[in-house]
């Protein structure tokens, strides 16, 4: 894949390990693996030795199908800046064509957003992200969570497994979430807010 192939990045934001593979934090994981389900594509180890990936076509079938990098660091939230600023290098994708899916505290359980830049908003995945590639100017697809109840600490909600009240509207809240990015990668971002932003 070269700069002018049109290509891709798409990052899953989450903890790599089986202790992490439930948390809500881990949402980003689930959306690139149902991604890899529908196109029936596998991760393989990067060379670099810091992420999973698979290079896949999305949208219809055919040559003009744009290529697509989906990615899964290796590093835990608070790196993941490195590993995905060396994928960008190698696939040579600017950050504008990098998508970032990731869990999102400001909006409820079973909505979701998509834009173009912004700030962190206090997510470990997304700052690094920024510092690493020196920019903000990536896209993201915002998975919401909601936030604690109660007085449960933040980092505690995100590092906890989704409750069971919310497990039976995971599956189509991930299945929502990579519908949006297979139509910010095929259709742009305009139409992909007005059909995703709820």
């Amino acid at each position: 894949m070269t700069a002018d192939d049109g290509g891709w990045l798409v990052v899953g934001l989450g903890n790599p390990g089986p202790s992490y593979a439930g948390h809500r934090h881990n949402v980003g994981y689930l959306v690139v693996d149902e991604l890899l389900r529908r196109l029936g594509g596998r991760l393989r180890a990067h060379k670099s030795g810091r992420a999973e990936v698979a290079e896949e076509r999305l949208g219809p079938p055919g040559p003009d199908a744009p290529r697509v990098v989906l990615a899964r660091p290796r590093t835990y939230m608070n790196d993941l800046g490195g590993p995905v600023k060396a994928l960008a290098g190698f696939y040579r994708v600017e950050p504008a064509r990098i998508v970032a899916v990731h869990d999102e505290l400001d909006l409820p359980f079973g909505s979701l957003r998509c834009k173009l830049g912004g700030g962190d908003n206090g997510h470990n995945g997304l700052r690094s992200m920024r510092t690493s590639l020196a920019t903000g100017d990536f896209h993201r697809v915002r998975v919401g969570i909601g936030r604690p109840p109660g007085r449960q600490e933040v980092s505690d909600f995100v590092l906890s497994d989704y409750s069971r009240r919310e497990r039976p509207e995971l599956d189509l809240q991930v299945a929502l979430a990579a519908d949006a990015v297979e139509s910010l990668v095929t259709d742009g971002l305009e139409r992909t807010q007005q059909r995703f932003n709820s």
